[in-house]
């Protein structure tokens, strides 16, 4: 272990995922291929929405960002953990694991209130569709989309400036394949109780509520649908909703379990932890991708210049 000046910790050591050579070979290329297949099929996807007039809608503007945070989000810990898998000796200077607990917390924040804001759409479109050209205008989704940033941005540097003011002085050892709060903040040679009730707070209350608000939010569009005459474009809208649904569980399940309990390590820590930053991020514009005909079509036809927006989109 290096230490700065006989007292901070200078770089932390990461166990990885496995020990195993096999398995780390297996791994990489299992990671590799899926990292090779998906992400291009996300760009795929931002390049359709981007270049098609009848993809014009709010609802496929809010899913072109989603992909690109997605993008961005398994930026943070897959390139690193693939290197690593050829390291013997896997470590991370102080400075670039508190690089990616910011980041995996910025983007993961900026992810959860931007899946508010397809619901607030959802909501306009469903509730008031006379008025949702007028409401759901291209200002208030930029502001919207800047709001989720910005509200990722507060979320993550509230931890982060807390986090750099513990003093590291003891063991470096992380038991995962990149830095994350619930393991970090357990190095500390100071006592974390305060800062530990503040980032489950933070980190996971909050994301316990959003994930609630937006099922109670969802169950009550797919009700209100119901109630009413039945429909193409209510019918499109309903499936629309339980694709969102899908998103939300797949989204926030590992996010409540990993930040919504006590931090102590547990047997499903690193499955989970795999599958909440390269997995399922990348999946998620994927399913949007596979429930949306216009999409597939759009892919697979020349961009019209025929634009439609309605209750459906």
């Amino acid at each position: 272990m290096e230490h700065e000046n006989g007292t901070g910790v200078t770089e932390f050591v990461l166990l990885g995922l496995s020990q195993t050579q096999e398995i780390q070979l297996f791994l990489f290329i299992l990671f590799l291929v899926f990292y090779s297949m998906i992400l291009p099929a996300n760009i795929l996807i931002i390049l359709t929405i981007q270049s098609d007039p009848h993809l014009g809608s709010p609802m496929y503007f809010f899913l072109a960002n989603l992909a690109f945070m997605d993008i961005c989000y398994c930026s943070v810990t897959p390139p690193k953990m693939l290197a690593d898998f050829f390291s013997h000796h896997k470590t991370i200077s102080y400075g670039g694991c508190m690089a990616q607990l910011f980041f995996i917390h910025f983007l993961g924040g900026a992810e959860i209130f931007l899946l508010i804001a397809m619901a607030f759409d959802r909501y306009v479109a469903i509730c008031h569709p006379l008025r949702y050209a007028s409401i759901m205008s291209r200002e208030i989704c930029c502001a919207l989309v800047g709001a989720a940033w910005t509200g990722g941005f507060t979320h993550s540097i509230l931890q982060v400036v807390l986090i750099i003011r513990l003093p590291f002085c003891g063991p470096n050892e992380l038991d995962n394949f990149f830095c994350d709060i619930t393991q970090v903040i357990k190095l500390a040679c100071t006592d974390i109780y305060v800062l530990e009730f503040f980032m489950f707070f933070n980190s996971g209350l909050v994301t316990l509520m959003c994930f609630l608000l937006l099922l109670i939010s969802y169950g009550a569009l797919l009700v209100r649908l119901q109630m009413g005459n039945p429909s193409k474009g209510m019918s499109k809208a309903a499936s629309t909703c339980v694709t969102h649904i899908i998103i939300v569980f797949i989204m926030f399940g590992p996010a409540i379990y990993i930040y919504c309990r006590p931090f102590q390590n547990f047997p499903l820590d690193k499955v989970v932890a795999v599958f909440h930053t390269v997995v399922f991020p990348l999946m998620n514009p994927m399913i949007y991708t596979l429930r949306n005909k216009e999409i597939i079509s759009a892919m697979k036809s020349p961009p019209s210049p025929w634009c439609e927006e309605g209750i459906g989109s």
